[in-house]
């Protein structure tokens, strides 16, 4: 089973509260105040961590990159790389947000897409990185990262056993074996039936790493049934408003939603227990007593009476002796009176 990792504060971990991360992606719309904001919110709703994307254009893509569909049909013409340059981040904030987010009690994360990004993140000892799912490819990269002995989420959307295993390798040649394996279906927004959530536990066999989901579905449930299948971090898009421009909002939750999807999952959580049948809670001890099954008496008997087959019969409540008992009891005779439909108890005997 794949160890607890440690991100700032939190124990990453299986049996331990999973790990929320508000994914910001472009959705601060290169306005500090809304990074600020969206930072705040996060936080008010109780998400570990809040990630952004470090990027620059000439770096991520080529300026002959072809318009992808799903942005086509939201009504964006320009060419990748010119919707690229509008969305990047400026990089003088990142000392700023990570002060900014600390102060508040939430952690800043970042997906680095080149070295210049990693290093600077590195020597603002960001708490881990984030390897987005189209980057996964870019062993050099997840090497680069690694180096700064931090924990490495690897996102792993369109992946196949030979890329992960390659990016897993990657980080374990750097001396770092502080991975965390997300589950990803690298469409906005995602089809819930191709979440593959199941791929969770294959990847943890497989690997041995812990595992998470990188949720790009509408809503919050598939998120939440990610926990109760074992997701040790979940990441969600995250926007203070679906209706603001841009290609990260329309699938993304607001504020409100973030705090709901939170609460399921932490109700989830305490629903999953600990897996061990011995008994009734403490809470179940009325229902346990007078709700459940036991031996009674039929017709009343008196002290020195046998008792027999034909005089026992099995009601609620469970003050008497169990039913699973009841060869037991035939042909033991009382020693004191017993009324009619009362309850039998082992006292009955001495």
């Amino acid at each position: 089973m794949g160890k607890n990792i440690k991100i700032n504060d939190s124990l990453v971990g299986y049996n331990r509260p999973a790990y929320i991360i508000a994914e910001v992606g472009s959705n601060h719309n290169q306005d500090f105040d809304v990074a600020k904001a969206l930072i705040k919110s996060a936080a008010e709703a109780g998400a570990d961590a809040i990630k952004f994307q470090s990027f620059r254009a000439k770096e991520h893509y080529s300026k002959h990159t072809p318009g992808f569909n799903y942005l086509k049909e939201q009504g964006y013409q320009q060419s990748t790389y010119e919707l690229i340059c509008s969305l990047e981040i400026n990089r003088d904030w990142h000392a700023l947000l990570i002060d900014y987010a600390k102060s508040i009690g939430i952690t800043f994360l970042s997906s680095p897409c080149d070295t210049e990004a990693i290093d600077q993140l590195g020597e603002l000892n960001i708490e881990a990185f984030k390897v987005a799912a189209f980057d996964l490819p870019d062993v050099c990269l997840i090497r680069h990262m690694a180096k700064y002995g931090k924990p490495v989420i690897l996102s792993t959307g369109m992946a196949d056993s030979a890329d992960i295993k390659a990016a897993i390798q990657a980080c374990y040649k750097e001396g770092n074996e502080n991975i965390i394996l997300l589950q990803c279906t690298s469409l906005y927004p995602a089809p819930a039936h191709l979440s593959n959530l199941a791929a969770m536990k294959t990847m943890h066999k497989a690997f041995d790493c812990l595992v998470g989901y990188s949720d790009h579905t509408l809503g919050i449930h598939v998120a939440v049934a990610a926990v109760a299948l074992g997701a040790c971090v979940i990441e969600k898009h995250f926007t203070l408003d679906r209706t603001l421009p841009g290609p990260d909002h329309s699938f993304a939750i607001e504020p409100d939603e973030l705090s709901e999807m939170i609460h399921n999952i932490r109700e989830v959580e305490a629903a999953i227990g600990v897996g061990i049948k011995d008994g009734p809670s403490e809470e179940e001890s009325e229902m346990y007593i007078k709700g459940r099954r036991s031996l009674h008496i039929k017709r009343s008997v008196s002290a020195g009476e046998i008792i027999t087959r034909d005089n026992i019969c099995i009601k609620r409540p469970g003050y008497g002796i169990l039913p699973r008992l009841l060869n037991k009891v035939i042909g033991m005779v009382v020693t004191k009176d017993i009324p009619e439909d009362h309850w039998i108890c082992w006292e009955d005997f001495k």
